[in-house]
Parts: C-alpha cells; structure tokens; sequence
C-alpha cells in the first residue's frame, strides 16, 4: 500500500475532474497517484480544515483478479472512520463507498515520510531515531488496544511532520488498508505488507499478533539507524531466505554513537521468533526510552527534555493515575513546563490567580500568616481554584506559596485547559476532587476531628 505523502515527491500533477470537487470536498490540488489511487488536497469547508482523500480508482476495482481485493483495503480504511484518536495516528474523518471511485477522507499532514530519511546521506540524529521509536511504538501500542494490527509499518506509512527549519517535530503513523481487524468476523487477507519489513510468521500467511508489528517498528529503526534495511536482496526469493535464515548485521559497526545497548535493543525487535521479541509494545517503548533516561544515546541537537521523558514522567505522578495515554500526549503538549529555584514564590496572597501548578519535582511550602500550614511534593496540585473558581475573588490566594527544593511543575491556564479535549478535562476534574478530599481527610485529622473521611 502506498500513501499520498510517498506521491508528492513526484510532484503536482494536473486536475482532471470536471466538477472540482470530490463529494462535498472543494479540491484544491492533485497530490499525486499510484497505480490503484489518486491522492488530493481538499478543503473540507463544513469543518474549516484542510484535508487528505484517496479515492480508489474504477480501474483497479473492475480489475477481474485484483478488484475484491483492492475493495477490501478500501472496506478496512473505511471501518476505522472517527475510531483512532491519537496524536501520533493520521484521524480517518469519513469514507464515501462511491459505486465507482470509493474515497476516504483522511487528515492532512504537511511535511514527508519517514522514507526521506532513510537515505545515508539524510540520515536523523540518533537520539531523534529513538524518540520516534518511542512515539511510534506508543502509537502502535494504542492500535494494537482497539484490535488491531497494522501489518504494513515501514518509513513510508510513518509521516513526519518538519518544521520550517526542516527538523522533524513529530510523526504520525498512516495507511490503514492493510489493517488486522481481530474484531471483524468478516473475511480478512493475510500475507500482506511490504517484503524489506515482514516479520517470518507474515511470510508464512500466519495470523499475527502485535509482535509482527514490533518486527516491522525494528526494521523502521534498523534503516534510519543505518541507511539501509536489515536484509537487501536483488530479488524476492534471495530477500525471504535472508529474512528467515539470516541475522541482520550488528548496528554499532555501521553509524558512530551506537553502542551495545542500541544494538540490543532494535535486535531483540527483529528476532526470528515471536516469543524472543518484546512481549508487547509497553515493554519495546520503555527499552527504547531507556536508552535515553541512561544516556546510552548522544543528545546532539535535542539538548532540551524530550517528550518521551515527559510522557513517562507524568505516568509516574499520582495526579496523573486515571489518564491514559492519549490525554497523557495531550498534556505534553498542552502544558508550560517550568522549573524554579528554592525561595521562588509561586504565589503570593491576595494575588488573582492565573495559572496553577501540578508538581512535578521538587517541593513548596504553604504559608498562612506566616505559618506554614502544608508541604506538597511531587505528584499535587497548587492553585487549582484558578481553574475551579467560579468568580475573580475565590482567585485570589489566601496563602504564599515558596519553592524550598528547586522545582519541576507543569502549568496550564483556564484557557488552554479549554483547549484540551473534553475527555482529558474530565479527567483534570476527578483529579482534582481527588486532592481535594485528600486534603480535606488530612484537615480533619490534624483537628482530631472523630469522623474521618475516606
């Protein structure tokens, strides 16, 4: 399977539709093609959003031998509209099974595949690889949750999204038409994928599990590691025998920086058999984050915290227990990450408050007239009634609040806690009512108050 950002390397190619549009979609320009499908740029007007359609052509659905089987890729795109909700999978917002050109609509990602960087001369900066490798196997991980298996993962189906320095800032997995559907109890195809990145068992037409997915995450690493897949062979059968019998050559021996742990890590990805790879996509995520966290890793150019060393922060903070991982990617993204020295106050009484704090390292001291009245530590809130205040005067602080171990906090505003998903707001609010009533329990007990509260 082919994705539209692979055809836009091969340049803008001419409108040829009459109408101008595609369904309610106002088209903009032609993306590319490959031989099944045309990819265009369109304006969804109704949504005020820019967006992605493929639309299967007539041609290849007519085709006597190959037709059912591109309508099936088309049927396994289709049944996944409005289903993941993931900042690191492409959102598939609708498909049209039109009689002759079926389509989906799909969100539009400007920047290029993971394939760009594939070429030795366009290589990533290692660290850069491996946090890829940790978003993507989150991502997969969130995939594998709904029932479902990719099967086809390779650089050209991970889209990167580059920033007008030309960085890669993050990636979104795509390309849908050759999903596992282990919910589905329709007739499914197997033995699809592309060959460089097939795990043996795919080969073989068995029904996978995530850890054919995990093989083909591997071998995305392998290349962008170094510049080339694990196997590469002149033809089909010389690249399957290599795939079954053969090692891929050791890693650190081809790039500078890797070392063993590198090495043993994408390696244990691509073991032959099933049972010797990560178990499941947490345990490959964390190895990959480990390599990381114990600087087994140059950090070139990422010299700031990584996102996955965030994400995996804010899993370890009691404030965060009831998020999963979707609204834990949003808090990362969302938040203001700052620290502070010891003797910074955060507060100060009678300030209107505008922000609040989730402590995240470190410790602050809470003082009322002068008293001090609490300690909070890593894993509470500070200031939360500048969110949860129904008026400016409940805002105002009636305590001073000073940082006494240098602190790490996660901050929001009221407004872009609106900007979070309702889901992932919800989840603030119980959080919240938690600290609360913990607060609440401890107040009682420290006035030897006989009920207490649970």
């Amino acid at each position: 399977m082919q994705t539209w950002q692979q055809w836009v390397s091969m340049g803008d190619l001419d409108i040829d539709l009459n109408t101008g549009l595609i369904g309610k979609y106002r088209i903009i320009k032609k993306l590319g093609e490959g031989a099944t499908s045309e990819v265009y740029l369109c304006r969804d007007d109704f949504h005020d959003r820019d967006v992605a359609i493929k639309r299967v052509r007539s041609s290849a659905l007519s085709d006597a031998v190959d037709g059912p089987v591109y309508a099936r890729f088309f049927a396994a795109e289709a049944a996944l509209v409005g289903r993941l909700q993931h900042p690191n999978v492409v959102h598939i917002y609708d498909a049209v099974p039109d009689p002759s050109s079926p389509y989906v609509v799909m969100e539009y990602v400007p920047g290029t595949t993971l394939r760009t960087f594939c070429r030795p001369d366009q290589l990533l900066p290692l660290e850069l690889v491996v946090e890829i490798g940790f978003k993507c196997a989150m991502a997969l991980g969130y995939v594998y949750r709904q029932g479902l298996i990719h099967r086809d993962v390779k650089p050209a189906n991970i889209l990167a999204l580059v920033n007008d320095a030309g960085a890669v800032t993050d990636v979104k997995i795509s390309d849908f038409g050759s999903v596992l559907n282990l919910t589905a109890e329709s007739t499914q195809i197997h033995q699809v994928g592309s060959l460089a990145y097939m795990a043996p068992e795919q080969l073989d037409g068995e029904v996978p599990d995530c850890r054919a997915d995990i093989y083909g995450l591997g071998a995305v690493l392998y290349h962008l590691i170094a510049g080339r897949p694990p196997f590469e062979a002149s033809s089909q059968a010389v690249l399957m025998n290599q795939i079954y019998n053969h090692e891929p050559a050791p890693l650190s021996g081809q790039r500078s920086g890797v070392n063993a742990a590198v090495d043993q890590v994408v390696l244990k990805a691509l073991a032959k058999d099933p049972k010797e790879r990560y178990p499941n996509w947490d345990a490959f995520a964390q190895a990959l984050s480990g390599l990381i966290a114990d600087h087994q890793v140059p950090r070139g150019h990422l010299q700031g915290v990584l996102d996955s060393e965030r994400f995996n922060l804010l899993r370890s903070l009691d404030f965060f227990t009831q998020f999963g991982d979707v609204e834990l990617w949003e808090v990362v993204h969302r938040a203001k990450w700052q620290r502070f020295p010891f003797g910074h106050a955060l507060y100060r009484r009678g300030e209107e408050g505008r922000t609040f704090h989730i402590m995240a390292q470190g410790t602050v001291e809470v003082y009322r007239d002068n008293k001090r009245v609490a300690l909070l530590g890593a894993g509470t809130s500070v200031g939360e009634m500048a969110y949860l205040a129904p008026s400016p005067d409940l805002r105002r602080h009636s305590t001073d609040v000073v940082v006494t171990e240098p602190a790490t906090t996660i901050s929001f505003t009221p407004d872009v806690m609106m900007q979070l998903s309702p889901a992932c707001r919800h989840l603030f609010d119980e959080a919240f009512i938690r600290v609360l009533v913990r607060r609440l329990h401890a107040a009682h007990e420290a006035l030897a108050h006989p009920r207490r509260i649970m």
